[in-house]
């Protein structure tokens, strides 16, 4: 199963992730969404699963959970916004995808894969712009970080 995954768009959902996410069977949202047309154009690339970010305040994320738990074929996967809101009951899974952060990361920590697609949305500080792909296949998880080709952000200043 191919899964793409996304956070921290607050608001922007740039071409270039659309590309990146184009394939996916189903795609992950680690919240921070920041409207709702964001998951109603993924919606046309795969099913959506996302949570709520801490950005998420209007009242159409309302409905949106927190955290979510998946089972993508065979392989159990955790969703939510932020890692410091983990609690012992959440590692009862092989994948955890987090976002908040903006820093793309992957990690094996206890059994548990790790997943932080970065941001998509827009650039922050001098990180990248990215998202994440997640591949399962045989009851394992493989995560890849899938950095965007965005224009570095306009200098404001004297001309």
């Amino acid at each position: 199963m191919n899964i793409g995954v996304i956070s921290d768009t607050h608001g922007l959902l740039r071409p270039e992730a659309l590309d990146a996410l184009h394939g996916s069977e189903r795609i992950l949202h680690a919240g921070d969404i920041g409207k709702p047309e964001i998951l109603a154009a993924l919606e046309k690339i795969a099913p959506v699963t996302a949570v709520r970010g801490n950005n998420d305040r209007e009242p159409w994320a309302d409905g949106i959970a927190e955290r979510e738990r998946i089972d993508c074929d065979g392989v159990r996967v955790l969703v939510l916004h932020d890692l410091k809101d983990l609690d012992d009951d959440d590692l009862d899974c092989e994948v955890i995808v987090a976002g908040h952060s903006h820093k793309p990361s992957i990690e094996m920590r206890g059994g548990v894969l790790y997943v932080n697609p970065g941001s998509a949305g827009p650039r922050r500080f001098s990180l990248p712009v990215s998202v994440a792909r997640l591949a399962v296949k045989a009851d394992r998880a493989e995560a890849e970080i899938i950095e965007l080709n965005v224009p570095p952000p306009k200098r404001r200043g004297k001309k």
